[in-house]
C-alpha cells in the first residue's frame, strides 16, 4: 500500500492518475472488472461522471456520461450517503435499499456481474470526490470469466480484509486525486494568466496581434523537430512534457516586457509621431496662409499707391512671386510626407531635409521660425524604418523589462529557467545581439529556436503598418543570411525549413 501510495502521489496528469487508481484497486482486491465515477458540479447541484471502467475479461467500446446524483444507483447511493456498498450477487439486491442493479452492460457484452463493492472516495474533510465501484472478486487473480460458468466457479464475495485494503486505497485515492486536480487548476489558473498578460500586451500595441501566439506554436512545434532528431549536435536533445510546457510559457510571454514601453513608441509607424505630424501640417498651411494673405496686402498698397499700369504689372509680379512660393510649399510638404514613410531615406534626402529646416517664416508674433524644428529634422532623417535611436533602445529595452518582470515570480522547479530563455530571444550566436551580448555558448537552446521564429512572424506578419509582410520563401532568404552572418542556429534553422515550421505560422 505505501508502494501505491507513494506512485499515486508522485502522478500529476489526471487521467493517467484516474486509470493508476482504478487498476490498483481491482489488483489489491482481486477484482475482475471495475469503474471509476468522479462528483462533479452540474447545474444545480451535483452530478456523477461515469469516467472509465476496466475488465479484465470482456472488451467493449466506452465513452464518459454523466447521471444523477441521487441513491438510485449503486453509485448514486455510495456517493450521496457516502457508506461502502457490498454485495455478494449484485442480481439479488436487498430490498431494503433504494437501488436495482442495471443489468445493461451484462446484457449487451454476455457478462455476468456477481460480487460488487462499491467505495467511497472520501477526501480529508470527510467530503466524498468519487466511487470505486469493483466487480467480481476472483479466487485465482488470472482468471479469465468468459461466460456464467466460470463466473461461477471464479467468483466470490469480496472479503472483509480486501473490504478493508479497498477503502485504504479509496482515500488515499481521493487525497492524490484532490492535489492532481488542485495542481491541475493551478496550471489552469496560470495558463489563464499568461493569455491575459498576452492579451494585455497586444491592447497596447494591436499592430503585433497573435505574435506571440504564432511564435509559441513555431517554437513548440521546432522543438517537436527537435525531440525527432537522429543525428547531428542535437540527436541527444529531448524536451520533456515539463520542458515542453516552459518553452510554452517563455515564448507566450518573451514580449511581455513591452508594458514598460511607451505606447506611442510601440505602435509608431512613421518616423513622426501622428500629432507631430498634423502640427507639421498645420504649421505649412498657416505658411500657406501667411503667403496668401502678404501677397493680399501688398496688391492693396500697390492699388492705392500706383498707377493703373503700373498697380497691373505689380499684381501680376505679386501673383507669381505667390504661385512660385506655395509651389516651393507644396514640394516641401510632399517631401515631409514622402520623408515621414518608414522607407529607406537616399542619401541626398538628407540634405532636402536640411535645405527645408533653413527656410523660415513669421509665426503670428512676427517672430521668425524654421520650417522644421530640431526634432523634427532628426527623426524626418531616420535612415531607415520609424524609429530614432533613442526610441529603438526603448523598444530593444522590452527584453529587459521582461527579465526582471519574470524573475520576480516565483517559479517551480520545472519551471525555473523560463525568465532565463525569454531574456535571449533577441541575443545573436556571433555576440552581436541585444541586450546583453551573448554568445553561442551562453544562448539557451530553447531561445536560439524562438530567435528563429520569432524573425520569421517578425518578416513574415501581415498585421504591422509600419512595413510591408515579406513573402515566405523571401523571409526564409533573410534567415539564411542571418545563418551565414553566423546570427541564427544553422542546425536548427535546418530543421525549421526541413520540417516546415514555418507553416503554423501560415495557418494561424
Amino acid at each position: 500500500m505505501n508502494r501505491i501510495g507513494i506512485a499515486l502521489s508522485e502522478t500529476r496528469d489526471v487521467e493517467r492518475l484516474l486509470g493508476m487508481i482504478l487498476q490498483k484497486a481491482r489488483e489489491i482486491t482481486w477484482a475482475d472488472a471495475g469503474s471509476l465515477y468522479l462528483v462533479e458540479a452540474a447545474e444545480g447541484g451535483q452530478r456523477l461522471r461515469f469516467k472509465l471502467t476496466q475488465n479484465d475479461s470482456v472488451e467493449f467500446p466506452f465513452a464518459e456520461s454523466a447521471l444523477p446524483l441521487t441513491d438510485q444507483s449503486i453509485a448514486g447511493y455510495c456517493a450521496w450517503h457516502g457508506r461502502v456498498v457490498e454485495l455478494a450477487d449484485a442480481y439479488r439486491v436487498p430490498k431494503s435499499m433504494p437501488f436495482q442493479f442495471n443489468k445493461t452492460f451484462d446484457e449487451q457484452t454476455g457478462y455476468r456481474t456477481r460480487s460488487l463493492l462499491a467505495l467511497p472516495m472520501k477526501n480529508g474533510k470527510g467530503e466524498v470526490l468519487g466511487v470505486l465501484q469493483l466487480l467480481n472478486c476472483k479466487r485465482s487473480r488470472n482468471a479469465r470469466l468468459a461466460d456464467a460458468k466460470a463466473v461461477a466457479r471464479n467468483v466470490h464475495a469480496f472479503p472483509e480484509h480486501a473490504v478493508r485494503l479497498g477503502l485504504s486505497l479509496a482515500s488515499q485515492a481521493a487525497v492524490a486525486y484532490e492535489n492532481s486536480k488542485l495542481y491541475h487548476d493551478i496550471e489552469n489558473l496560470f495558463d489563464g494568466f499568461v493569455k491575459a498578460a498576452v492579451k494585455a500586451i497586444e491592447q497596447r500595441d494591436p499592430t503585433t496581434s497573435g505574435h506571440s501566439q504564432r511564435v509559441c506554436e513555431m517554437t513548440v512545434a521546432l522543438a517537436e523537430a527537435v525531440d525527432r532528431e537522429s543525428v547531428g549536435p542535437y540527436a541527444d536533445l529531448r524536451f520533456s512534457r515539463e520542458q515542453m510546457k516552459e518553452l510554452q510559457y517563455a515564448a507566450l510571454l518573451h514580449d511581455f516586457g513591452k508594458v514598460g514601453v511607451r505606447e506611442e513608441v510601440l505602435v509608431k509607424a512613421k518616423k513622426l509621431y501622428p500629432l507631430q505630424y498634423a502640427r507639421l501640417m498645420d504649421r505649412f498651411d498657416y505658411i500657406r496662409r501667411d503667403i496668401e494673405a502678404r501677397c493680399a496686402e501688398q496688391k492693396v498698397e500697390a492699388l492705392l499707391k500706383l498707377s493703373k499700369k503700373e498697380a497691373a504689372q505689380k499684381l501680376k509680379a505679386l501673383d507669381e512671386e505667390a504661385r512660385k512660393l506655395t509651389a516651393e510649399l507644396e514640394r516641401c510638404a510632399e517631401f515631409v510626407a514622402r520623408a515621414n514613410e518608414p522607407t529607406i531615406l537616399p542619401s541626398g534626402d538628407f540634405e532636402l531635409v536640411s535645405d527645408i529646416a533653413q527656410k523660415s517664416y513669421s509665426d503670428p508674433r512676427g517672430a521668425r521660425r524654421p520650417y522644421l524644428t530640431a526634432d523634427e529634422v532628426q527623426l524626418l532623417s531616420i535612415p531607415r524604418g520609424s524609429l530614432a535611436e533613442n526610441e529603438r533602445r526603448e523598444i530593444e529595452s522590452h527584453v529587459v523589462h521582461s527579465f526582471q518582470f519574470l524573475a520576480q515570480i516565483p517559479w517551480t522547479q520545472e519551471y525555473k529557467r523560463i525568465p532565463e530563455i525569454a531574456r535571449a530571444h533577441h541575443e545573436k550566436l556571433n555576440g552581436k545581439g541585444y541586450p546583453f551580448g551573448l554568445n553561442s555558448a551562453e544562448i539557451p537552446v530553447q531561445a536560439k529556436m524562438m530567435t528563429i521564429c520569432d524573425i520569421f512572424d517578425a518578416l513574415s506578419a501581415t498585421d504591422r503598418p509600419y512595413k510591408r509582410a515579406v513573402s515566405t520563401d523571401r523571409a526564409l532568404d533573410i534567415l539564411r543570411l542571418c545563418v551565414a552572418e553566423l546570427e541564427v542556429d544553422a542546425e536548427l534553422f535546418r530543421m525549421f525549413v526541413e520540417s516546415q515550421v514555418y507553416r503554423v505560422a501560415v495557418k494561424s
